[in-house]
């Protein structure tokens, strides 16, 4: 929260609960931290249900988790159209493999949502649950496929809409959160997504994997080399 000033006396704050043990994490974090005097900000969360992508969250469990922390929890349902490689090319050109198109059709319509509800409740902040390896893995793949390093920024201000995205979580490791949630018992989701595992991410992953395997310090050289070039705070 200090190094990247992410949170401000007053902010209203709209956090994505996927129902992972990110997202879960993310608004336990926040709840707790909002009953400390300063800064004095509320918290609200928005579960987001796809209709036509096959997975599936217990939402009573996360209106439980939500309730026992306080939180306001809001659950919109939406959907999407699967388009063809000739549609999709118009709308997002890196887009090269015909099954990542649920995946970036998928997150487009969640944004959405987040965005329209975050305004109607008044909120300035969304919320979202990367943590560094996510941020790690992304600064991997726009180096390989876009040709330049940047990645999501831990703070970023819309342009044009009254929000800030910031990320809570971008310097925690994804193997303490497992751990995190394993001793606190997080419900897993009843089933997860059918494209989980089938795409660039996938792919990157298993490269960053090799390259700690090489470099146990890489994690830290290449976090503070997005520093260094003033790639997570983006105004």
């Amino acid at each position: 929260m200090a190094t990247y000033h992410l949170i401000d006396d007053g902010d209203r704050i709209l956090v994505g609960l996927s129902g992972g043990k990110d997202s879960l994490l993310l608004t336990e974090l926040l709840a707790n931290r909002a009953k400390i005097d300063h800064p004095r900000f509320s918290v609200e969360a928005l579960h987001v249900r796809m209709e036509n992508i096959h997975y599936e969250t217990d939402t009573s469990y996360l209106q439980a988790f939500c309730d026992d922390l306080d939180v306001r929890l809001h659950v919109k349902t939406t959907s999407f159209e699967v388009l063809d490689e000739s549609s999709i090319s118009n709308i997002q050109s890196s887009i090269k493999r015909k099954q990542k198109q649920p995946c970036f059709l998928c997150s487009w319509m969640r944004r959405k949502e987040m965005f329209n509800l975050a305004q109607e409740l008044g909120c300035n902040k969304i919320a979202l649950g990367h943590h560094q390896d996510d941020m790690l893995h992304t600064a991997l793949m726009n180096l390989t496929f876009q040709g330049r390093f940047d990645t999501m920024p831990a703070r970023l201000k819309m342009r044009k809409m009254p929000l800030t995205i910031i990320r809570p979580l971008c310097m925690i490791e994804e193997s303490d959160i497992k751990a995190y949630a394993k001793m606190k018992g997080y419900q897993k989701q009843k089933k997860i997504c059918p494209y989980e595992t089938n795409s660039y991410r996938t792919d990157i992953k298993r490269l960053y994997d090799e390259i700690e395997q090489m470099n146990p310090e890489a994690r830290y050289s290449i976090w503070r080399a997005l520093n260094a070039e003033n790639k997570l705070i983006e105004e």
